[in-house]
């Protein structure tokens, strides 16, 4: 199995912990997809898209317990980027962290990650 991540704030995470579906962040919503990266991706996705936010979290999911509806699609260089279809289960993840700011204002991904 291969792990996939998703970066959000703890306030959304928390609210879908409530009705137990992530519906997806604004610009999931705006894309028709959850947007997802995996290990070697959520460290440039962290730095280019969540620069200076606070609050943030890092949920790690199985990929394929997420069946049919997670897509591998090319995106940023071309490369494979996993993409929800569908609700996001809260019971699917399997790992959650804190994501700190560095000095820069991006958020610090866990040692495992990078």
């Amino acid at each position: 199995m291969s792990r996939i991540y998703k970066i959000l704030t703890r306030r959304a995470w928390d609210e879908a912990l409530v009705s137990g579906v992530f519906l997806g962040a604004p610009i999931d919503i705006q894309d028709g997809y959850i947007h997802f990266s995996t290990a070697a991706q959520a460290s440039e996705t962290a730095r280019l898209h969540f620069r200076g936010q606070h609050d943030l979290i890092l949920v790690g999911f199985e990929a394929d317990a997420l069946g049919e509806a997670l897509k591998w699609e090319p995106s940023r260089g071309g490369q494979l980027f996993p993409h929800l279809y569908g609700p996001l289960p809260t019971s699917k993840a399997v790992s959650l962290d804190d994501l700190p700011l560095d000095a820069e204002h991006v958020p610090i991904l866990p040692q495992f990650i990078c």
